[in-house]
């Protein structure tokens, strides 16, 4: 008996979307969880073009299958269709929690995922909500970029990118809340990451994207890319806005007080269009966890938003900056995974308070 993969059968992690009998993959931590009970049943994955390319392995999609909350399998999709088997010797008699889980970012890669295969008689439900919903918005720090390589000098592979070691996730798993993330490596919002402050790369903005699926420079077939796919926000309704931007945009702005003072004007509006989508939710500005030179300047752009819209259900959170003397860094100088740790341990008590 096929199961496809709606709302009645699955509970959706993060951004995702039904196209046909496929359900559509894009965003770090995106993913379903569902309680099981039965013998044994097949999950088909469906890769893109990342798929057919050779020698691609850095930018497949890396996926994670937890059955009752303990690691089954963890890989790398690198074919066009993959099926996975659960069978009765992984399950006990009773319901059994399943959760998939895309662990890598959007830009290099997607996957879909096919109905399920179960036998006849075998019960599928969704996994229940949470009482409560954050959204995290932010870049490479929150997909958890380079969160499993322990050299600095190492370059980018999904294979080491794990958005379930990184602070938003943590955050989540320990305010015992649901989650959608919204992050990509690179991206800000005044410019993408220059390694010549002269260039500013303002294609790869994380506003231009926000209200869509993401951005990938992967497709699946028949799908639309991600970018060219509207979020529609009624579908996930957050109590709590986490934005963690301005680590990529201070590698332009640098010490020059114009750039920084136009920064802080697009971060305001950003924070204005995230209101326009979230009217219910609190709005937290994070930052410092690589850097914390923007930080004053986020500060005053959100006195100047409140200012302006009147709207005070908004605050900053500083990060404490990752220890690289003590504790090393991950690829690309990116934090490792304790440092992650420590940012979520700053943040989870100022959410917790506010969900209160």
């Amino acid at each position: 008996m096929r199961v496809e993969l709606t709302n009645n059968n699955v509970k959706h992690l993060g951004r995702t979307m039904l196209f046909g009998d496929t359900l559509f993959l894009s965003l770090s931590g995106s993913g379903i969880e569902f309680n099981y009970r039965g013998k044994g049943f097949n999950i088909t994955f469906v890769g893109g073009s990342a798929t057919e390319v050779a020698d691609n392995e850095a930018n497949l999609a890396r996926i994670r299958i937890y059955i009752n909350e303990r690691v089954y399998k963890d890989f790398l999709l690198d074919e066009k269709l993959k099926t996975v088997s659960i069978d009765d010797s992984l399950l006990g008699t009773g319901d059994n929690a399943i959760q998939i889980i895309k662990l890598s970012e959007c830009a290099m890669s997607l996957i879909g995922i096919k109905p399920l295969d179960i036998a006849d008689g075998e019960s599928i439900t969704p996994a229940p909500d949470k009482k409560y919903k954050i959204e995290f918005i932010g870049d490479s720090i929150t997909c958890g970029y380079g969160v499993d390589d322990p050299d600095p000098l190492h370059d980018f592979k999904t294979g080491t990118e794990d958005v379930t070691k990184a602070f938003a996730y943590k955050t989540a798993k320990a305010l015992d809340v649901d989650y959608s993330m919204f992050s990509i490596s690179g991206y800000g919002i005044i410019s993408g990451y220059t390694d010549d402050p002269k260039i500013r790369h303002d294609e790869q903005l994380i506003p231009t994207f926000y209200e869509s699926m993401g951005l990938s420079y992967d497709a699946l077939d028949g799908i639309a890319k991600s970018q060219d796919i509207t979020w529609d926000f009624n579908r996930y309704v957050p109590d709590v806005v986490v934005l963690n931007l301005g680590t990529n945009d201070d590698s332009y702005c640098q010490e020059d007080t114009e750039r920084q003072a136009k920064f802080a004007s697009l971060y305001v509006d950003f924070l204005k269009t995230i209101r326009k989508h979230n009217q219910k939710a609190y709005i937290v500005c994070a930052f410092g966890l690589m850097g914390d030179r923007l930080y004053p300047t986020i500060c005053g752009a959100v006195d100047t938003y409140r200012s302006e819209t009147g709207d005070t259900r908004i605050t900053t959170v500083h990060l404490p900056e990752q220890d690289a003397e003590n504790v090393g860094y991950g690829a690309n100088y990116h934090p490792l995974e304790s440092e992650h740790t420590k940012a979520a341990d700053t943040l989870i008590p100022v959410i917790r308070d506010i969900l209160k």
